[in-house]
C-alpha cells in the first residue's frame, strides 16, 4: 500500500508553478540571478487555488468564534482558475518545495493580472 500526499491550498491563496523561462533574453542570452532579483513582478501557471475568502452567514449567531461548524462557512470564490497564467508581485510570494518540485504560494490580492486561454469555435 502506497500513500499519496495531497497539497491543499487554504483561504485566498494560490499555488503557482513559476515560469523559469524568464532567465533568458529573447536572443537566448542567460541573465544572471542579480538581474532577476531586481524584478518586481513574476509570472507562472496556476496549479491550485484555495476555496476563497471566508464569509460566515450573518443570520447565524455565534456564542464563541471557535464553535462555528464547517457547514456554516461560505466562501467568495477567487478569480484565478487552474491553468491561468498569473502575473504577480514577486515580494508577496512564498517559495515552497513539494515532492521535489518548487512552487510559489501567493495571496490572491498579490496577483496583478491573469492570462486565460479560451477555446472558441469558428
Amino acid at each position: 500500500m502506497k500513500a499519496k500526499k495531497n497539497l491543499i491550498v487554504v483561504g485566498d491563496r494560490v499555488l503557482i508553478e513559476p515560469d523559469e523561462k524568464g532567465d533568458r533574453t529573447s536572443t537566448g542570452l542567460y541573465l544572471p540571478p542579480t538581474v532577476k532579483e531586481k524584478d518586481k513582478v513574476q509570472g507562472g501557471y496556476v496549479i491550485k487555488i484555495g476555496p476563497g475568502y471566508p464569509v460566515h452567514d450573518p443570520n447565524v449567531v455565534l456564542e464563541e468564534p471557535w464553535s462555528m461548524k464547517k457547514r456554516d462557512l461560505k466562501y467568495i470564490p477567487l478569480q484565478a482558475a487552474e491553468g491561468d497564467y498569473a502575473i504577480f508581485l514577486k515580494d508577496a510570494a512564498v517559495e515552497i518545495e513539494f515532492e521535489e518540485k518548487k512552487y510559489l504560494i501567493v495571496s490572491h490580492s498579490a496577483i496583478l493580472a491573469l492570462v486565460r486561454t479560451d477555446v472558441v469555435e469558428e
